[in-house]
Protein backbone atom coordinates (compact mmCIF):
# COMPACT_ATOMS: atom_id res chain seq x y z
CA UNK A 1 0.00 0.00 0.00
CA UNK A 2 1.49 3.49 -0.78
CA UNK A 3 2.94 5.58 2.23
CA UNK A 4 1.98 8.89 2.72
CA UNK A 5 4.42 11.65 3.67
CA UNK A 6 3.58 14.78 5.54
CA UNK A 7 4.49 17.85 4.88
CA UNK A 8 8.16 18.44 7.05
CA UNK A 9 11.72 18.79 5.66
CA UNK A 10 12.56 15.76 7.74
CA UNK A 11 10.48 12.92 5.61
CA UNK A 12 12.57 14.94 2.37
CA UNK A 13 15.51 11.89 2.46
CA UNK A 14 12.80 8.89 2.59
CA UNK A 15 10.89 9.90 -0.90
CA UNK A 16 13.50 7.69 -2.39
CA UNK A 17 11.55 4.97 0.26
CA UNK A 18 9.52 2.32 -1.95
CA UNK A 19 5.66 2.12 -1.04
CA UNK A 20 5.00 1.82 -5.00
CA UNK A 21 6.54 5.59 -4.86
CA UNK A 22 8.93 4.81 -7.30
CA UNK A 23 11.43 7.82 -7.09
CA UNK A 24 8.59 10.47 -7.62
CA UNK A 25 7.42 12.74 -5.00
CA UNK A 26 4.21 10.88 -2.79
CA UNK A 27 1.40 13.15 -2.78
CA UNK A 28 0.76 15.61 -0.34
CA UNK A 29 -0.19 14.23 3.22
CA UNK A 30 0.95 10.86 2.39
CA UNK A 31 2.84 8.69 5.67
CA UNK A 32 6.47 7.88 4.48
CA UNK A 33 9.20 6.57 6.51
CA UNK A 34 11.16 8.92 8.62
CA UNK A 35 13.97 9.82 8.27
CA UNK A 36 16.18 7.60 10.67
CA UNK A 37 19.06 9.82 11.68
CA UNK A 38 16.45 12.51 12.75
CA UNK A 39 16.29 12.61 16.32
CA UNK A 40 13.10 11.99 18.84
CA UNK A 41 11.23 15.07 19.98
CA UNK A 42 8.91 15.72 22.85
CA UNK A 43 6.12 18.24 23.44
CA UNK A 44 4.25 19.76 20.40
CA UNK A 45 7.29 19.17 17.87
CA UNK A 46 7.11 22.83 17.07
CA UNK A 47 4.23 22.30 15.36
CA UNK A 48 0.72 24.16 15.38
CA UNK A 49 2.45 27.28 16.55
CA UNK A 50 -0.12 29.58 14.64
CA UNK A 51 -3.25 28.03 15.75
CA UNK A 52 -2.01 27.49 19.35
CA UNK A 53 -1.61 31.45 19.25
CA UNK A 54 -5.45 31.52 17.87
CA UNK A 55 -7.04 29.07 20.33
CA UNK A 56 -5.32 31.11 23.27
CA UNK A 57 -8.01 33.88 22.71
CA UNK A 58 -10.82 33.39 24.93
CA UNK A 59 -13.18 33.45 21.85
CA UNK A 60 -11.65 30.03 20.53
CA UNK A 61 -11.90 26.45 22.64
CA UNK A 62 -8.38 25.46 23.67
CA UNK A 63 -6.63 24.03 20.95
CA UNK A 64 -6.45 19.72 22.00
CA UNK A 65 -6.72 16.41 20.16
CA UNK A 66 -10.39 14.68 19.80
CA UNK A 67 -9.43 11.15 18.55
CA UNK A 68 -6.17 8.65 17.12
CA UNK A 69 -6.37 6.29 14.54
CA UNK A 70 -3.25 3.75 13.55
CA UNK A 71 -2.68 1.55 10.58
CA UNK A 72 0.35 -0.26 12.69
CA UNK A 73 2.18 0.11 15.76
CA UNK A 74 4.73 2.38 14.46
CA UNK A 75 2.40 4.94 11.51
CA UNK A 76 -0.30 6.69 12.14
CA UNK A 77 -2.66 10.07 13.38
CA UNK A 78 -3.77 12.06 15.75
CA UNK A 79 -6.42 14.86 15.10
CA UNK A 80 -8.11 17.92 17.09
CA UNK A 81 -10.39 21.02 16.55
CA UNK A 82 -8.54 22.46 13.48
CA UNK A 83 -5.73 19.95 12.63
CA UNK A 84 -4.69 16.36 11.72
CA UNK A 85 -1.15 15.51 12.41
CA UNK A 86 1.10 12.01 11.93
CA UNK A 87 3.55 9.98 13.00
CA UNK A 88 5.57 6.94 11.04
CA UNK A 89 8.16 6.20 13.41
CA UNK A 90 6.06 5.31 16.52
CA UNK A 91 5.79 8.74 17.12
CA UNK A 92 9.42 9.47 17.37
CA UNK A 93 8.95 12.57 15.00
CA UNK A 94 5.24 13.73 13.69
CA UNK A 95 4.06 16.54 10.79
CA UNK A 96 1.33 18.37 10.25
CA UNK A 97 -0.99 17.11 7.53
CA UNK A 98 -4.24 19.52 7.87
CA UNK A 99 -4.84 22.46 9.51
CA UNK A 100 -8.43 24.55 8.31
CA UNK A 101 -11.82 24.31 9.12
CA UNK A 102 -12.12 21.15 10.06
CA UNK A 103 -12.98 20.01 14.12
CA UNK A 104 -12.47 16.57 13.94
CA UNK A 105 -14.97 14.00 16.26
CA UNK A 106 -13.85 10.93 14.36
CA UNK A 107 -11.24 10.00 12.20
CA UNK A 108 -11.02 6.30 10.58
CA UNK A 109 -7.87 5.24 7.84
CA UNK A 110 -8.05 2.01 6.25
CA UNK A 111 -5.20 2.47 4.34
CA UNK A 112 -2.61 5.06 4.03
CA UNK A 113 -4.12 7.14 1.48
CA UNK A 114 -7.52 7.00 1.87
CA UNK A 115 -9.55 8.49 5.27
CA UNK A 116 -13.16 9.68 6.42
CA UNK A 117 -14.20 11.60 8.99
CA UNK A 118 -16.97 12.73 11.12
CA UNK A 119 -15.99 16.66 11.82
CA UNK A 120 -17.76 20.04 12.06
CA UNK A 121 -17.09 23.12 11.27
CA UNK A 122 -17.38 24.80 14.72
CA UNK A 123 -18.70 23.22 18.10
CA UNK A 124 -21.87 23.88 17.43
CA UNK A 125 -22.30 22.71 13.97
CA UNK A 126 -23.59 19.03 12.85
CA UNK A 127 -21.31 17.03 12.43
CA UNK A 128 -20.42 16.12 8.46
CA UNK A 129 -18.88 13.09 7.11
CA UNK A 130 -15.70 13.93 4.99
CA UNK A 131 -13.50 12.08 3.22
CA UNK A 132 -9.76 12.62 1.56
CA UNK A 133 -7.70 10.70 -0.89
CA UNK A 134 -4.20 12.34 -0.56
CA UNK A 135 -3.43 11.09 3.52
CA UNK A 136 -5.47 14.01 4.81
CA UNK A 137 -4.27 17.02 3.47
CA UNK A 138 -7.27 17.65 1.57
CA UNK A 139 -10.96 16.85 2.57
CA UNK A 140 -14.32 16.67 0.21
CA UNK A 141 -17.70 16.51 1.77
CA UNK A 142 -19.51 13.79 1.04
CA UNK A 143 -23.73 13.74 0.84
CA UNK A 144 -25.22 11.43 3.38
CA UNK A 145 -28.73 12.26 1.95
CA UNK A 146 -29.82 14.23 5.29
CA UNK A 147 -28.35 11.89 7.61
CA UNK A 148 -26.44 12.73 10.61
CA UNK A 149 -23.85 9.91 11.92
CA UNK A 150 -23.08 9.89 15.38
CA UNK A 151 -20.63 7.12 14.53
CA UNK A 152 -19.33 5.54 11.13
CA UNK A 153 -16.60 2.31 10.03
CA UNK A 154 -15.11 2.23 6.91
CA UNK A 155 -13.74 -1.48 6.19
CA UNK A 156 -12.09 -0.19 2.80
CA UNK A 157 -12.23 2.88 0.61
CA UNK A 158 -15.55 1.97 -1.14
CA UNK A 159 -17.52 0.61 1.63
CA UNK A 160 -19.02 2.59 4.96
CA UNK A 161 -21.44 2.12 7.31
CA UNK A 162 -22.64 5.70 8.93
CA UNK A 163 -24.28 4.88 12.53
CA UNK A 164 -26.78 7.40 13.84
CA UNK A 165 -28.57 8.10 17.26
CA UNK A 166 -31.54 5.24 15.96
CA UNK A 167 -30.07 3.58 12.72
CA UNK A 168 -27.50 2.71 10.28
CA UNK A 169 -26.77 3.35 6.88
CA UNK A 170 -24.17 1.50 4.48
CA UNK A 171 -22.59 2.85 1.29
CA UNK A 172 -20.44 0.47 -1.43
CA UNK A 173 -18.85 3.48 -3.28
CA UNK A 174 -16.96 5.34 -1.41
CA UNK A 175 -20.30 7.67 0.13
CA UNK A 176 -21.97 8.30 -3.28
CA UNK A 177 -25.09 6.82 -1.97
CA UNK A 178 -26.82 5.08 0.68
CA UNK A 179 -28.86 2.39 1.83
CA UNK A 180 -30.84 2.46 4.82
CA UNK A 181 -29.90 -0.94 6.81
CA UNK A 182 -33.39 -2.44 8.66
CA UNK A 183 -33.27 -1.74 11.86
CA UNK A 184 -35.47 -2.48 14.86
CA UNK A 185 -37.78 -0.25 16.83
CA UNK A 186 -35.88 1.93 19.44
CA UNK A 187 -32.34 0.83 18.24
CA UNK A 188 -29.89 2.96 19.98
CA UNK A 189 -26.43 1.14 18.61
CA UNK A 190 -25.63 -0.99 15.74
CA UNK A 191 -22.17 -2.62 14.76
CA UNK A 192 -21.74 -5.07 11.38
CA UNK A 193 -19.16 -6.94 11.26
CA UNK A 194 -18.77 -7.77 7.13
CA UNK A 195 -18.52 -5.28 4.27
CA UNK A 196 -21.94 -6.26 2.84
CA UNK A 197 -23.43 -5.37 6.37
CA UNK A 198 -24.96 -8.67 6.22
CA UNK A 199 -24.21 -9.57 9.96
CA UNK A 200 -24.75 -7.55 12.83
CA UNK A 201 -26.41 -6.74 16.05
CA UNK A 202 -28.10 -4.01 17.53
CA UNK A 203 -29.40 -2.45 21.15
CA UNK A 204 -32.51 -1.43 21.53
CA UNK A 205 -34.29 0.20 24.30
CA UNK A 206 -37.67 -0.50 26.28
CA UNK A 207 -39.26 1.22 28.80
CA UNK A 208 -40.12 -0.85 32.28
CA UNK A 209 -37.70 -4.06 30.50
CA UNK A 210 -34.29 -2.22 29.80
CA UNK A 211 -32.17 -3.33 26.50
CA UNK A 212 -32.23 -5.94 24.31
CA UNK A 213 -29.84 -7.15 21.93
CA UNK A 214 -30.79 -8.70 18.64
CA UNK A 215 -28.73 -10.16 15.62
CA UNK A 216 -28.86 -10.38 12.13
CA UNK A 217 -27.28 -12.31 9.40
CA UNK A 218 -28.85 -11.58 6.32
CA UNK A 219 -28.39 -7.62 6.49
CA UNK A 220 -31.69 -6.67 8.74
CA UNK A 221 -34.45 -8.42 6.92
CA UNK A 222 -34.66 -10.29 10.33
CA UNK A 223 -33.60 -9.88 13.85
CA UNK A 224 -32.94 -12.43 16.87
CA UNK A 225 -32.82 -11.55 20.25
CA UNK A 226 -29.70 -12.77 21.64
CA UNK A 227 -29.81 -10.94 25.17
CA UNK A 228 -31.91 -9.27 27.82
CA UNK A 229 -30.62 -6.73 30.17
CA UNK A 230 -32.92 -5.73 32.45
CA UNK A 231 -32.56 -1.99 33.49
CA UNK A 232 -35.05 0.96 35.03
CA UNK A 233 -33.65 3.09 33.24
CA UNK A 234 -32.45 2.75 29.32
CA UNK A 235 -30.23 5.40 27.68
CA UNK A 236 -28.13 3.95 25.13
CA UNK A 237 -25.16 2.37 25.03
CA UNK A 238 -22.50 1.00 22.45
CA UNK A 239 -21.54 -1.99 20.10
CA UNK A 240 -18.33 -3.50 19.46
CA UNK A 241 -17.71 -6.19 16.81
CA UNK A 242 -14.41 -7.91 15.64
CA UNK A 243 -14.27 -11.75 14.38
CA UNK A 244 -16.46 -14.30 17.02
CA UNK A 245 -15.84 -11.60 19.57
CA UNK A 246 -18.61 -8.83 20.10
CA UNK A 247 -19.17 -6.26 23.18
CA UNK A 248 -21.88 -4.56 24.32
CA UNK A 249 -21.85 -1.33 26.38
CA UNK A 250 -25.06 -0.30 28.46
CA UNK A 251 -25.47 2.79 30.21
CA UNK A 252 -27.73 3.58 34.05
CA UNK A 253 -27.87 6.92 34.69
CA UNK A 254 -25.41 9.43 35.66
CA UNK A 255 -24.66 12.35 38.25
CA UNK A 256 -22.14 13.97 40.51
CA UNK A 257 -19.75 13.08 37.72
CA UNK A 258 -20.12 9.36 38.02
CA UNK A 259 -21.66 7.33 35.82
CA UNK A 260 -23.31 3.46 36.02
CA UNK A 261 -23.09 0.98 32.89
CA UNK A 262 -22.66 -2.41 32.35
CA UNK A 263 -20.37 -4.08 29.65
CA UNK A 264 -21.37 -7.88 28.21
CA UNK A 265 -19.05 -10.17 25.88
CA UNK A 266 -19.90 -12.51 23.87
CA UNK A 267 -16.90 -14.80 22.59
CA UNK A 268 -19.28 -16.71 19.96
CA UNK A 269 -20.47 -14.37 17.85
CA UNK A 270 -23.69 -13.88 20.43
CA UNK A 271 -24.11 -17.16 21.41
CA UNK A 272 -23.42 -16.85 24.77
CA UNK A 273 -22.67 -13.93 26.98
CA UNK A 274 -21.10 -12.88 30.39
CA UNK A 275 -21.29 -9.50 32.27
CA UNK A 276 -17.80 -8.17 32.77
CA UNK A 277 -18.25 -4.88 34.43
CA UNK A 278 -21.54 -3.87 36.28
CA UNK A 279 -20.48 -0.20 37.80
CA UNK A 280 -22.77 1.53 39.94
CA UNK A 281 -22.22 3.96 41.51
CA UNK A 282 -23.71 6.87 44.09
CA UNK A 283 -24.39 9.49 41.38
CA UNK A 284 -26.00 7.15 38.58
CA UNK A 285 -27.34 4.26 40.62
CA UNK A 286 -27.57 0.66 39.59
CA UNK A 287 -25.80 -0.54 36.83
CA UNK A 288 -27.86 -2.50 34.02
CA UNK A 289 -28.40 -5.86 34.52
CA UNK A 290 -28.76 -8.91 36.84
CA UNK A 291 -26.14 -11.37 38.18
CA UNK A 292 -22.84 -11.89 38.84
CA UNK A 293 -19.95 -9.86 36.97
CA UNK A 294 -16.20 -10.30 36.68
CA UNK A 295 -15.44 -6.62 38.27
CA UNK A 296 -17.50 -4.19 39.91
CA UNK A 297 -15.83 -1.20 38.52
CA UNK A 298 -14.53 0.06 35.24
CA UNK A 299 -11.12 1.51 34.09
CA UNK A 300 -10.68 5.03 35.87
CA UNK A 301 -11.97 5.61 39.57
CA UNK A 302 -14.09 6.66 41.09
CA UNK A 303 -17.19 6.86 39.29
CA UNK A 304 -15.18 7.25 35.72
CA UNK A 305 -17.08 6.79 32.50
CA UNK A 306 -15.97 4.21 29.34
CA UNK A 307 -14.59 6.04 26.32
CA UNK A 308 -14.25 3.95 22.94
CA UNK A 309 -12.90 0.33 22.35
CA UNK A 310 -10.97 -1.67 20.48
CA UNK A 311 -11.34 -5.59 20.03
CA UNK A 312 -8.23 -7.22 18.16
CA UNK A 313 -8.51 -10.38 16.73
CA UNK A 314 -10.96 -13.68 18.51
CA UNK A 315 -9.65 -12.74 22.04
CA UNK A 316 -8.14 -9.03 22.87
CA UNK A 317 -10.10 -5.84 23.80
CA UNK A 318 -9.33 -3.05 25.36
CA UNK A 319 -12.18 -0.52 26.97
CA UNK A 320 -10.67 3.37 27.78
CA UNK A 321 -11.90 5.22 30.71
CA UNK A 322 -11.56 8.40 32.57
CA UNK A 323 -12.66 9.79 36.05
CA UNK A 324 -13.28 13.61 36.38
CA UNK A 325 -13.41 12.79 40.27
CA UNK A 326 -9.84 11.11 40.13
CA UNK A 327 -8.68 13.34 37.33
CA UNK A 328 -6.67 10.03 35.74
CA UNK A 329 -7.41 8.35 32.48
CA UNK A 330 -6.52 4.55 31.94
CA UNK A 331 -7.58 1.11 30.08
CA UNK A 332 -9.39 -2.11 31.83
CA UNK A 333 -8.64 -4.99 29.33
CA UNK A 334 -9.20 -8.89 28.47
CA UNK A 335 -6.88 -10.78 26.45
CA UNK A 336 -8.40 -13.99 26.76
CA UNK A 337 -12.52 -12.90 24.80
CA UNK A 338 -14.08 -11.93 28.02
CA UNK A 339 -12.95 -15.01 30.26
CA UNK A 340 -11.27 -12.49 32.49
CA UNK A 341 -10.76 -8.79 33.01
CA UNK A 342 -8.44 -6.53 34.36
CA UNK A 343 -8.44 -2.47 34.92
CA UNK A 344 -4.84 -1.36 34.89
CA UNK A 345 -3.96 0.91 37.17
CA UNK A 346 -4.98 4.73 35.73
CA UNK A 347 -2.11 6.51 35.90
CA UNK A 348 -2.05 9.59 33.10
CA UNK A 349 -3.55 12.92 34.21
CA UNK A 350 -6.94 13.75 32.04
CA UNK A 351 -10.91 12.75 32.31
CA UNK A 352 -11.76 11.58 28.53
CA UNK A 353 -9.64 9.00 26.03
CA UNK A 354 -9.64 7.45 23.00
CA UNK A 355 -7.33 5.18 22.03
CA UNK A 356 -6.21 3.16 19.04
CA UNK A 357 -4.62 -0.32 19.59
CA UNK A 358 -3.87 -1.89 16.38
CA UNK A 359 -1.95 -5.22 17.91
CA UNK A 360 -2.36 -6.57 21.04
CA UNK A 361 0.03 -5.18 23.44
CA UNK A 362 0.55 -1.88 21.47
CA UNK A 363 -1.63 0.72 21.79
CA UNK A 364 -2.25 4.56 21.57
CA UNK A 365 -4.16 6.44 23.91
CA UNK A 366 -5.03 10.33 23.77
CA UNK A 367 -6.08 12.59 25.91
CA UNK A 368 -9.33 14.31 24.03
CA UNK A 369 -9.59 16.92 27.03
CA UNK A 370 -9.15 20.67 26.46
CA UNK A 371 -5.56 20.51 29.55
CA UNK A 372 -3.60 17.43 29.71
CA UNK A 373 -4.10 16.69 25.60
CA UNK A 374 -1.53 14.48 24.61
CA UNK A 375 -0.85 10.88 22.69
CA UNK A 376 0.54 8.29 24.87
CA UNK A 377 1.72 4.96 23.40
CA UNK A 378 2.17 1.25 25.41
CA UNK A 379 4.11 -1.20 24.25
CA UNK A 380 2.97 -3.69 27.20
CA UNK A 381 -1.31 -3.35 27.01
CA UNK A 382 -1.44 -0.61 29.01
CA UNK A 383 0.90 -1.35 31.82
CA UNK A 384 3.31 1.62 30.66
CA UNK A 385 3.11 4.70 28.87
CA UNK A 386 5.08 7.01 27.04
CA UNK A 387 4.58 10.55 26.17
CA UNK A 388 5.08 11.25 22.33
CA UNK A 389 2.91 14.53 22.10
CA UNK A 390 1.32 17.02 23.65
CA UNK A 391 -0.01 20.72 23.46
CA UNK A 392 0.35 22.84 26.36
CA UNK A 393 -2.49 24.18 28.03
CA UNK A 394 -4.37 27.08 26.89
Amino acid sequence: MAKRTFRSALLAAALALTWGLGTSAPAQGTVAEAASSAPCQTGDHGLLQKLQKQHASKTLDPLHITDVNFLSDTTGRAAGNGFLIGTSNGGCNWQEIYTGQWQFDQIVFPNNVTGFALARTSPEAAAKLIATSDGGSHWKVLNTSGQVFKKMDAQDGQYIIGYTSNGAYKSSNGGTSWTKIKTPANTRAAVFTDKSALKGFTLTVHPGVGYKLHKTVNGGTSWATVLTIPSGTAFGGELYAEGSQVWALAYGESGMSQVSYSLYASHDGGVHWKRIIAQSTAGGGPAPGTGPALVKKGPASPGGHPGNMQLIGSSAAYLAGGSPAGGKVGVGRSLDGGKSWSNVPAVLPGFDARISFPSIKTGWLAVTNASNTAVYVTHDGGVSWNKKFSLPDA
